[in-house]
């Protein structure tokens, strides 16, 4: 999929960087050095994804998406920044951000990200990237967990269990649904295997909290809620 994409950067090097590497990857990439200048390239050029640093001069990242979304410019955004902390990509994201990688990153990891945005430019509504309840987040690229801002360790089945709840987060789940859709079964083993593996992941994700995330249904299933709401 050949994309056309603004970064807008002011750091000379990182730029240089991103630049080379997207047109190596059959990509056409444009520059912008500060915030005006992307603004005024965002809504003129016709990108598939933009790559914003947060900290720009003459307007910062955050004001340029803000002003970007206030002019109905939906392009996909992916924010870029030192500023990692859960905090801050959840003002990136409220901003109008449809992604947030902090630095250092991997530039294939930022290939992956900026391939599923412009897939969904193009194609319509995708699922997205990352799904987050409450202080749970999970990032279905890089398979990291946090809660609170640090990391949950999990076992990729305990991934599995957990997105696809989270996919379907204020919704009841079904041992059924979680059958089908996490240990591939189309029948039932009359097993204890869903009980035992939601049992280590609520030790692991709601142990130490007050408000618990993974709650059963019961005689219905299973959901996961944020407790406060």
């Amino acid at each position: 999929m050949d994309m056309k994409l603004l970064i807008v950067e002011d750091d000379k090097d990182s730029a240089s960087y991103l630049v080379k590497a997207f047109r190596e990857s059959g990509h056409v990439a444009d520059h912008a050095a500060d915030g005006l200048d992307g603004y005024a390239l965002a809504r003129e050029g016709d990108y598939d994804v933009l790559i914003i640093d947060r900290m720009l001069p003459k307007l910062d990242g955050l004001s340029l998406i803000h002003g970007l979304r206030e002019q109905k410019v939906e392009t996909p955004v992916l924010i870029l920044s030192a500023l990692g902390q859960v905090d801050d990509r959840v003002k990136g994201l409220r901003a109008g951000g449809d992604d947030y990688l902090p630095k250092p990153y991997a530039f294939s990891e930022l290939l992956a990200r900026t391939e599923v945005l412009a897939r969904r430019r193009r194609s319509g509504p995708a699922e997205e990237t990352r799904y987050r309840v409450g202080d749970l987040e999970l990032d279905r690229l890089s398979h990291q967990v946090t809660r609170a801002g640090k990391p949950v360790d999990l076992q990729p089945r305990e991934f599995r269990l957990l997105e696809y709840l989270m996919k379907h987060a204020g919704q009841v789940v079904t041992r059924t649904m979680l059958l089908e859709n996490v240990w591939d079964y189309h029948f039932d083993p009359q097993t204890n295997v869903i009980d035992v593996h939601l049992s280590r992941l609520r030790g692991k994700v709601d142990k130490g909290f007050d408000r618990p995330l993974i709650h059963t249904v019961r005689g219905a299933g299973y959901m996961v809620r944020d407790g406060a709401r």
